[in-house]
């Protein structure tokens, strides 16, 4: 009852992977959302600056730089939600688990031909005394 060992929920490592997995996702999701946030701030500043401040007024140059912010986030907005879960942690996993059989096999290869072309000296039976 009141034992000085205290009792923690240890995590495997899979599951150790997975919470790191999600949270990592999670952070860029957020980063995503918080990128459109400062994105649709910065047009309203580049309007405002150009619109009604007169700065660059006989150019529209906003309409150049929001273009140019709008497709960095279109960029970003992919990397997150299509690149990223399409090399996933699975998909390395995957790559890893075929790399290693190919290692795997070609060692087989180079033992199997080491034996036919080097083979061990077979050793007589010892002679019970």
């Amino acid at each position: 009852m009141f034992s000085k060992q205290k009792r923690g929920t240890t995590l495997d490592r899979e599951q150790h992977e997975l919470l790191e997995h999600a949270q990592k996702r999670i952070r860029q999701k957020k980063a995503v959302f918080q990128h459109f946030i400062i994105f649709l701030i910065g047009v309203v500043f580049f309007v405002v600056t150009n619109k009604i401040l007169k700065i660059g007024e006989p150019h529209n140059w906003y309409v150049w730089a929001v273009m140019i912010w709008a497709f960095i986030w279109i960029v970003h907005l992919a990397q997150v939600f299509i690149t990223n879960p399409l090399l996933s942690t699975e998909w390395e996993r995957t790559q890893r688990e075929r790399l290693l059989e190919k290692q795997k096999e070609r060692i087989r290869k180079l033992e199997a031909e080491i034996a036919k072309e080097h083979p061990l000296p077979e050793i007589p039976p010892k002679e019970e005394l």
